[in-house]
């Protein structure tokens, strides 16, 4: 009985599905918001980031998808991101507990059609340098993606 209490629990951490939905509904989300966003890019610090998006005016924004509560529960290093970022999102879906999450970060809940901004995330601005190294690499890894497509 214990190993079939320890399979539901991983099953319902991962939701690799769950993830992939409101993952696609931030980004379209995103992209409606006039942002230019990437899965799965490397941070100077060895985190990555679920999605980032560099905006018009080049501000970037990081949002860290959370699929359920055990997910967010098993990972607390969200704080690390932001050195990284103008604003940070979390993005969870319909269903998520939202009162689970802190207050600090913005919320866009989302599904596999799209999303929406639930709670504004703060402003804080990068220093100029590096947001001139993070828009450098954000360019490049979004033109070696082109290019192995």
């Amino acid at each position: 009985m214990a190993a079939m209490e320890a399979v539901l629990t991983l099953v319902s951490i991962s939701r690799p599905e769950t993830t992939l939905a409101v993952t696609r509904g931030a980004a379209r989300l995103l992209v409606s918001m006039g942002y230019a966003p990437l899965a799965e890019v490397g941070l100077p610090n060895g985190r990555r980031a679920d999605l980032m998006a560099l905006g018009p005016r080049g501000e970037i924004i990081i949002v860290e998808v959370k699929s359920s509560p055990g997910d967010y529960l098993v990972d607390r290093k969200w704080g690390e991101y932001l050195p990284f970022c103008d604003r940070y999102f979390f993005a969870v879906g319909p269903d998520f507990p939202q009162a689970l999450l802190p207050d600090e970060p913005g919320l866009i809940v989302a599904d596999g059609f799209g999303g929406a901004v639930v709670r504004e995330a703060g402003l804080e601005p990068l220093a100029p340098a590096r947001r001139k190294a993070l828009t450098l690499a954000f360019g490049r890894l979004a033109a070696m993606r082109a290019l192995s497509t």
